[in-house]
């Protein structure tokens, strides 16, 4: 009689305290990687206008991360494909807090930007890894209403840290917005180190890691975004940089793709795009990043700048995007759980995000209040139901052997349409802006030395601090703030229409019951079973007589093989 292996025996099911525990030090650790990108965005019109930044600095302080985030996801999801995923979360921590307090010493715009690189790396690392982590320890049926606490927790650090960091700023000054996390970052890493215990990836080969595709990766999307957010302010489309920059990234995305095909363990495995709930998710993240980063980024400065609010002023009037994000995430996350029903919420979320940004299209420095809240309140609900289903039914859809690669991509895709979204729009920004303080102060003579002082300022580029403006100019810089930061979301008016596109097609495939922990065990039984099988067919080929239970030396004169095994049903 054959006895089971120890990999084959179930694991005892967990109770939901017991998943909370394990997944507590990922939960902390997701919530300092959201934190250390939004903590800092009520106070960036501060920073930059204390190190003396330009809109064009204040606009790669925040994709210089995002960047780095978004090159990171793809590799630190694959490298959880093939090593320990519980070293590689450690290790994504501990360099998001090393660039963390290195950037609170920051003393020009140009290290701060070099740093924020640093923690971009330990953020992609963070948003990829808690994600595939979850994965392996519930399954998709249950994984609904973790992943809506999970969703919970990016709302809340993703609304919630304008608020906190306009708070600190006021206070203690905006240099204490990069320390505020680190408490959070140690205890993310006890929790880690004494709670999660997840299964080691199967190796049956060496490792192999795509150097070349790194580089390759790195180099297309980096040029890319360099050339999208430059171009016609510090060099004209038709300029010679402009076509070397474009033609440099459109080379280098082409050589990654291409390279994807034939390495053995590729970053961005083309195979997932045969798999159309991946290919679909990828295009509605598309529209998700964008509106959700450009959220973050310009409702800081609309608030600051268009309404004259001070930090903590514009994190409080966040509050309505939390409350809806964090909320329906939370809530939806619980009802997919509880009915295995998650398509018509995701088509609702997606409805929803795209009369969001309409809504804050139409903004203007003089709107109501309300009116900008329920504004908020409806973007943020969409983006709550929408955001991490997006992982989820991938997850759901996804060979356990590539379930970080594929979780690790959508991730990508979205935070680099968000990336490039927002240096887009931050580049429409500074034109929109300009133009519409240009053709507002035509015809208008300063008669006193605060006027003349305040358009000297403006000439520069600078972000203007709205305080100390004259009344006379004030009106018309924030009239111009309001106007343009509303122009810049049209852009995401459309990719949001996509979206719904997108999800309306992926198949509506029921949520499995087993995690990718299971799957994974279940492939290996079936594997042994199937080599077993071979084996004994091969044995009887040959003419050789088995009778289980009888010494195999024993003489036998039948033709008749006995062979006894376990039922596969009763060993799972």
């Amino acid at each position: 009689m054959t006895t089971p292996s120890s990999s084959s025996i179930a694991e005892p099911v967990r109770s939901p305290r017991e998943v909370f525990t394990a997944i507590s030090g990922l939960v902390v650790g997701m919530f300092v990687a959201v934190l250390s990108g939004t903590v800092v965005s009520t106070s960036m019109p501060v920073i930059i206008a204390d190190l003396g930044g330009t809109q064009s600095q204040y606009t790669w302080v925040i994709t210089a991360s995002l960047l780095a985030t978004a090159v990171s996801t793809p590799i630190w999801g694959k490298l959880a494909d093939l090593v320990d995923r519980k070293i590689l979360v450690q290790i994504s921590l501990i360099l998001f807090t090393a660039g963390t307090v290195i950037a609170g010493f920051s003393t020009d715009t140009n290290m701060l930007i070099a740093v924020r690189v640093i923690q971009g790396i330990g953020v992609g690392g963070l948003m990829s890894l808690v994600m595939i982590a979850v994965a392996l320890i519930i399954s998709p049926r249950e994984r609904g209403k973790y992943m809506g606490v999970v969703g919970g927790i990016m709302a809340l650090g993703t609304i919630g840290g304008p608020l906190l960091g306009g708070l600190l700023t006021d206070v203690w000054g905006w240099r204490s917005n990069f320390f505020v996390g680190v408490p959070f970052a140690l205890v993310a890493l006890v929790l880690l180190q004494f709670t999660l215990h997840l299964p080691k990836p199967q190796r049956d080969r060496k490792v192999s890691i795509d150097y070349f595709g790194i580089v390759l990766l790195a180099v297309g999307v980096s040029t890319l975004l360099i050339w999208v957010s430059m171009g016609g302010s510090q060099f004209d489309w038709d300029s010679s940089t402009s076509i070397m920059l474009a033609v440099t990234a459109g080379v280098a995305i082409a050589a990654f793709i291409t390279v994807e095909f034939f390495v053995k363990e590729p970053i961005v495995p083309m195979s997932l795009f045969r798999n159309r709930t991946f290919t679909l998710s990828v295009i509605a993240s598309i529209a998700i990043g964008v509106s959700m980063f450009a959220t973050s980024v310009f409702l800081a400065q609309y608030f600051q700048l268009a309404r004259g609010a001070t930090p903590t002023e514009s994190g409080l009037m966040t509050i309505p995007m939390i409350i809806g994000q964090m909320g329906a995430s939370i809530i939806i996350g619980q009802l997919v759980s509880r009915f295995g029903k998650w398509k018509g919420w995701m088509l609702t979320g997606s409805v929803l995000t795209t009369v969001g940004v309409s809504l804050m299209a139409t903004l203007r420095y003089d709107t109501p209040f309300p009116l900008v809240a329920v504004y908020m309140f409806v973007l943020g609900a969409g983006l709550g139901m929408v955001m991490q289903n997006l992982t989820l039914i991938v997850q759901n859809d996804t060979a356990p052997q590539q379930l970080g690669a594929a979780s690790s991509n959508v991730n990508f895709f979205r935070t680099i349409a968000g990336t490039i979204g927002v240096t887009v729009m931050g580049s429409m920004l500074s034109t929109s802006v300009a133009n519409y303080m240009t053709d507002a102060l035509k015809g208008f003579t300063p008669t006193t030395p605060d006027e003349i002082d305040a358009l000297t300022h403006l000439a520069s580029g600078d972000v203007p601090k709205i305080t100390q403006l004259p009344d006379t100019i004030r009106a018309i810089v924030e009239s111009a703030y309001g106007h343009g930061i509303a122009d810049s979301f049209i852009i995401a008016i459309p990719l949001a229409v996509i979206s719904i596109l997108a999800i309306a097609f992926i198949k509506n495939k029921p949520l499995s019951t087993k995690n990718a922990a299971e799957q994974l065990r279940e492939q290996a039984e079936e594997s042994v079973l199937e080599v077993s099988e071979a084996e004994v067919g091969a044995t009887m080929s040959t003419g050789t007589i088995r009778i289980a239970g009888v010494d195999s030396a024993s003489p036998t004169t039948g033709s008749v093989t006995v062979l006894e095994r376990e039922d596969r049903e009763s060993r799972r």
